[in-house]
């Protein structure tokens, strides 16, 4: 009997060469079969790392979510890094979980990395974590990179690969959600510091403000005063009128599906379409075909208990902002001593949104 371990896609080096394809824009079918079959292989590690994950958060107040990376962002990280390696791309398959504050959320990672089992963490323990570093564009949060390794025969053949775990505040994901929003109404990716940097530079002071006045830490501005970090901020959104931009959106009305298994498919004229699947085979089948028939649509399947978690961890979908920018109101006030709105909501059409 044939016991030959078979990595997705054939080869670590295959799974790269068709990554090389794509950055030089001549890939075969061949080897867009073999990056869909890479990437479908992740859904086994995502599966048993959020069994772990709700185990381990059961009666406590932590979201938890996990998402396949886009195939889209996959290929735009590709073009983006020259330097990188398909087959070692650590974010394929991702689990989010979403604290209160940042003391639970290093008492849970450090409780976590104590686990015992034989999933190896890749890395020092804070290589990633953007909150005692936080990224120059103001992205805080921490994340670990697991290689998965199991004995089963079931689950031999995935190991090797990689999957990422963000911890995040619910301060941290409100700012996170914001960037996501901006680079899906805007021409700008300050998330990728592409395009107009004044949002960049906006939304790195708005993380500099929501740590200072909310977590009682420093952003990517250690050295500003309160005056002038406020002063920078107020005249950039001024400029931008980027709250009052924000606040115009509206929240989908659309209640989603407690399906466990939930595409969101974001079109270029600002439409989401929500499709929901009991069976994970069948949402990952349905992704494919979506992202084939629609390649310049946003498509992200995501698997959460609940459609409020669904909400919570990816509000970026729904054109979300309020909870930032009532952290960032509060937190002018906070800093400043003085109670002030920053913007007036601005009126303007909401994406629309649908739901099959």
């Amino acid at each position: 009997m044939n016991t030959e371990r078979r990595y997705p896609g054939g080869s670590k080096k295959r799974v790269t060469r068709a990554g090389e394809a794509i950055r030089d824009e001549r890939p075969t079918p061949e080897d867009l079969g073999v990056i869909e079959e890479w990437r479908a292989a992740h859904r086994g590690v995502l599966n048993t790392f959020q069994a772990i994950l709700r185990f381990r958060t059961k009666g406590r107040k932590i979201s938890v979510a996990q998402r396949h990376k886009r195939r889209n962002t996959i290929f735009n990280k590709l073009h983006r890094l020259p330097g990188m390696q398909l087959a070692r791309m650590d974010d394929v398959a991702g689990c989010r979980l979403i604290f209160r504050n940042i003391k639970e959320l290093e008492d849970f990672r450090a409780d976590f990395h104590r686990a015992r089992f034989k999933h190896k963490i890749r890395h020092q323990s804070d290589k990633y974590n953007y909150i005692k570093n936080p990224k120059e564009t103001g992205y805080r949060g921490i994340h670990d990179v697991y290689e998965y390794d199991v004995n089963s025969e079931a689950g031999k053949n995935l190991a090797g690969l990689y999957i990422e775990i963000q911890y995040r505040t619910l301060v941290q994901h409100a700012w996170a959600t914001a960037v996501e929003v901006i680079g899906f109404i805007t021409e700008s990716q300050p998330k990728f510091q592409q395009g107009d940097n004044r949002y960049e530079t906006a939304m790195a002071l708005a993380s500099e403000i929501l740590a200072r006045a909310h977590e009682g830490m420093t952003g990517p501005f250690p050295n500003l005063s309160d005056t002038e970090l406020l002063s920078n901020f107020l005249t950039i959104d001024h400029e931008l009128a980027l709250i009052q931009t924000l606040s115009g959106l509206s929240q989908a009305k659309t209640d989603i599906s407690d399906k466990r298994n939930t595409i969101l498919n974001f079109s270029e004229d600002g439409s989401l379409e929500i499709k929901s699947f009991r069976d994970a085979t069948d949402a990952l089948r349905a992704l494919f075909e979506l992202e084939k028939q629609f390649p310049k649509n946003d498509i992200v399947l995501v698997r959460a208990d609940t459609s409020d978690e669904v909400r919570i961890a990816f509000r970026n979908y729904f054109s979300d902002a309020r909870e930032f920018i009532r952290l960032v109101e509060s937190g002018c006030a906070k800093i400043s001593g003085v109670k002030r709105r920053v913007a007036t909501p601005a009126r303007r059409k909401p994406p629309t949104r649908k739901e099959t």
